[in-house]
């Protein structure tokens, strides 16, 4: 296999020499890792995650080059078969590209285009998606396959709004900004084999969700994401979103109702935004109960920490929610804080994000508007306008005058700032209790995890409770510590599933084997259930 023509062939060939520096030979290439990538100079993510997934791809042809017994018969039925999956594809098409053909010479359309890919393809990296096929000037994307996550819809969804975000900032010369139409749609298909390699690499889909997606991608304006009604019925409040109405399109049986997603919404909770208010908590009784034993712990200026983890769909979010809803009447502050597995290399993302909906920044806020926005919040806790400073610099909101210019190599930068974090923290902690709620933890970004062990450490004599949630792979490192409580959320029994079962139900009678059948499938999981 010729090493520097596969990278080529994946538009990566900057890396060749440093392949070839170091004895990348096909044998080697199956094995590399992510860390192998970093120490071969692969500084993007975007990079690491296209080599990391055509090398996945290489090991799948590979395996199909081996020599055939029945033991390797075996395995293909079931390795290599079709398979039903729920999916959400989305269509990108690059406005304008006709005119573009007509008016610059071919190799210019070339290198246009090439960008264009480019961008596409790291975009779609960033937000593990698929693209699973290049056609000229459209990108067909699959969210769901070959990774299924539980957000594919809002992962496809975020991922259309950075490209229409991202494609007009490319620097290339196209006479005019480049602009996209996105189109987006969810539903059951039937998906097959790996085919090809590279750029030219696709995946066979029957299903009428591409057809869709091509179709609402149509009627999109430039630079506007469409989904189909069937995506937006997963959204829940996530995204604004303006209904465009019922379309007819061709190929389509039938109007789609359509919708345009505008940008993501200002809804504190991811979970509250999906979540149906219908829902009443079931068999978590006990674990409610200590929280409000910490709570009142807490509250006597005792710090605690609730370390509340689980496998996914398990109840955290629903729990903390309860928990929510029992204390709302006391006088309290809450403060909010949102880990995203999009964001796990963006430093201080869930802190920025609670700092920003306290302000309550809009979409379209000037500088300015942010900055007095911000003051009124710090207002509330005396800060010095020094630490103002670096509040709004951590923020991205450029000084207009008002606060000092400090002079600070970033290692006192970075010291000072988490300082000023932890004041703020004193000084709200001083008028009324506060609740911290630390979300989905496992996806923390490393100086986030530092600022929030420093919180807890901070909190030893303040009246303020700290509960984090997160997944069994995150190694908590405040297990046993004296003022941490450890709660592990496991499985409902068949009778709590029965339960939740019948409360979701509301006035419709199941039948017993229907109910058995639930409970089974679901493996009582009370997300699935």
């Amino acid at each position: 296999m010729d090493v520097g023509g596969w990278l080529r062939s994946l538009g990566l060939e900057r890396y060749e020499a440093a392949f070839r520096e170091n004895d990348i030979n096909a044998q080697v290439l199956s094995k590399l890792t992510a860390e192998d990538l970093k120490e071969l100079g692969v500084a993007s993510i975007g990079h690491r995650r296209t080599l990391l997934d055509a090398i996945a791809s290489l090991k799948t042809v590979t395996k199909q080059a081996e020599p055939v017994t029945s033991d390797t018969v075996a395995r293909s039925d079931t390795a290599s078969g079709a398979e039903r999956r729920q999916l959400t594809v989305l269509f990108s098409d690059l406005v304008g590209s006709t005119a573009l053909s007509t008016s610059m010479d071919p190799e210019d359309l070339r290198k246009v285009i090439g960008a264009y890919h480019k961008c596409v393809a790291e975009t779609v990296n960033r937000f593990d998606g698929f693209v699973a096929k290049y056609m000229g000037d459209g990108v067909l994307i699959y969210f769901g396959y070959p990774h299924a996550h539980e957000d594919d819809p809002e992962i496809a969804v975020r991922t259309g709004l950075a490209l229409v975000d991202a494609v007009p900032k490319l620097s290339i010369e196209a006479g005019s900004p480049l602009q996209v139409r996105v189109g987006i749609a969810t539903g059951l298909v039937v998906v097959g084999d790996l085919i090809g390699a590279g750029e030219a690499q696709e995946r066979g889909i029957v299903g009428e969700t591409p057809n869709v997606a091509a179709r609402v991608q149509g009627i999109a304006e430039p630079g506007a994401v469409v989904v189909a009604d069937d995506t937006r019925r997963l959204l829940g409040n996530l995204f604004e979103l303006k209904e465009l109405g019922p379309k007819n399109l061709k190929g389509i049986t039938g109007a789609v109702r359509a919708w345009a997603a505008l940008r993501a919404s200002s809804v504190e909770s991811r979970f509250e935004a999906l979540r149906d208010a219908t829902t009443t908590l079931v068999g978590r009784e006990e674990e409610l109960e200590l929280l409000v034993r910490r709570w009142s712990r807490a509250k006597d200026g005792e710090g605690q920490v609730v370390l509340l983890f689980g496998e996914a769909g398990i109840g955290k979010s629903r729990l903390t929610a309860a928990f929510l809803e029992r204390i709302a009447p006391e006088p309290h502050t809450r403060l909010r804080y949102f880990c995203s597995p999009q964001y796990v290399d963006s430093a201080l993302y869930p802190i920025i994000g609670q700092l920003e909906r306290a302000a309550g920044f809009a979409y379209n806020d000037t500088g300015k508007s942010k900055l007095d926005k911000l003051d009124a919040v710090l207002l509330e806790t005396s800060t010095s306008a020094e630490d103002a400073a670096l509040v709004a610099e951590m923020l991205s909101i450029a000084n207009d005058g008002r606060y000092p210019v400090l002079e600070l190599t970033p290692e006192q930068r970075r010291q000072r700032t988490l300082q000023a974090l932890m004041d703020q923290l004193a000084a709200l902690a001083r008028r009324k209790p506060v609740l911290m709620v630390f979300e989905d933890v496992h996806w923390i970004d490393p100086t986030s995890l530092e600022t929030l062990g420093h919180t807890i450490e901070r909190t030893k004599r303040l009246p303020v409770l700290v509960i984090v949630t997160f997944r069994p792979e995150f190694n908590a490192p405040w297990v046993g510590q004296p003022r941490a409580t450890s709660v592990s959320l496991s499985r409902f029994g068949e009778r709590e599933a029965a339960a939740m079962i019948e409360r979701l139900a509301g006035n419709k009678e199941l039948s017993a084997d229907l109910m058995a059948e639930i409970v089974e499938r679901t493996d009582c999981v009370p997300l699935f259930v």
